[in-house]
């Protein structure tokens, strides 16, 4: 693990209101993911995990605080400037949102790399040869296993090499087997750099990672120790 931040979050607060009611999803969340690193969030339904991952991948503003990829603040600025930086410099694989239905698996690939306006490091066919769907290029969505579509997400996320991948419940609905190998293909990116965190409520997720941060009501602690004082037994009761 290297101590470089690669992902810096500082401060984050995210307010939102409806008429007169104020519901506050992140008070003061600071979290930093170095290259090479995994980090797991973990946390009960409504504690801000979704929020956080929205406000690091520039889908979202915080109103305090700042976000910085690779040294770049990503947060505070006009949303076609986000979603430019976003397709440079993170990939963001969520749990059944990553793939557009009327599209190909490669042509879903190719959307982002074109957004990133610059040659992809990886050609399309070739990302996706690599996660084990080399034939399955031309397929449409609605064909794919969901073991398929869990790899095809990932394509998507990694499609311009990005510095930062988040992952949304990325083994949500997959069963032991698949779970296993998209795992797998996380730890080989962070292997190669890149600075990987994961929202999850999984078990095994939690134990490959190598650091661990529990959400709840807003606030973020850090849950590493008692992860790893509970490995031989019963995932600590942060997961919700």
């Amino acid at each position: 693990m290297a101590s470089e931040p690669v992902l810096a979050a500082r401060e984050l607060y995210r307010f939102y209101r409806a008429g007169e009611e104020e519901t506050l999803a992140l008070l003061g969340v600071s979290v930093q993911v170095g290259r090479g690193e995994t980090v797991a969030v973990v946390g009960p339904s409504g504690s801000g995990k979704s929020t956080l991952l929205a406000c690091l991948a520039g889908l979202d503003e915080p109103s305090g605080g700042e976000v910085r990829v690779d040294g770049v603040r990503i947060s505070h600025r006009p949303e076609t400037e986000r979603a430019r930086l976003r397709a440079r410099h993170v990939g963001v694989l969520l749990q059944t949102r990553n793939l557009l239905s009327h599209l190909s698996v490669r042509d879903n690939v190719r959307l982002p790399q074109r957004a990133a306006a610059r040659k992809p490091v990886t050609s399309a066919r070739e990302l996706l040869t690599q996660v084990g769907l080399g034939e399955r290029t031309h397929a449409l969505p609605r064909q794919l296993s969901g073991g398929e579509l869990a790899r095809a997400g990932l394509a998507v996320a990694l499609a311009n090499a990005p510095a930062v991948l988040l992952a949304d419940e990325p083994t949500g609905e997959l069963d032991g087997e698949t779970e296993r190998a998209v795992l797998a293909m996380l730890r080989e990116r962070a292997a190669q750099g890149c600075a990987v965190l994961i929202v999850t409520h999984s078990a095994e997720v939690v134990r490959s990672a190598d650091r661990v941060i529990a959400l709840e009501d807003g606030r973020a602690t850090d849950a590493s120790a008692r992860t790893a004082r509970s490995a031989s037994q019963e995932v600590p009761d942060v997961t919700g």
